[in-house]
């Protein structure tokens, strides 16, 4: 699988528009985060008391897990895992083979807009990534 270039500033300048877009879509968008596929912290526009890094090896965790599983089940090739909370939701999304996009919501938030949403940020960060 190809490696990620973390902490490029330059594409760091490029992503944080665009993740700070994402955000300003609906006030129930709270945060979003791109990182590479192992964990590591691509960009990220997140709350306070977030730490990039350690959200980057979470995720990581339960992509590696999802993956496993939705072989394991036949479920073909993994697209999104969604995690529901008391306090939101948490959607992590594939960017490509490299690198996945994280989006935090607050709780009702309408989850139709955050999966186009979503999908749209992705498809505009993979041009990035792949230049």
């Amino acid at each position: 699988m190809p490696k990620l270039e973390v902490n490029n500033s330059e594409q760091d300048n490029q992503l944080k528009p665009i993740l700070n877009e994402l955000n300003s879509v609906s006030e129930h968008i709270e945060a979003s985060a791109v990182m590479s596929r192992d964990g590591l912290s691509v960009a990220s526009v997140l709350g306070d008391g977030v730490d990039p890094d350690r959200l980057g090896a979470m995720c990581a965790a339960l992509l590696g897990l999802a993956d496993t599983t939705a072989r394991e089940l036949n479920r073909g090739e993994l697209h999104q895992v969604l995690i529901h909370g008391s306090l939101g939701f948490m959607l992590i999304t594939h960017v490509g083979p490299k690198a996945v996009l994280a989006v935090a919501t607050k709780p009702g938030t309408n989850l139709g807009m955050v999966f186009l949403e979503t999908k749209k940020t992705a498809e505009k960060i993979l041009k990035i990534l792949e230049l």
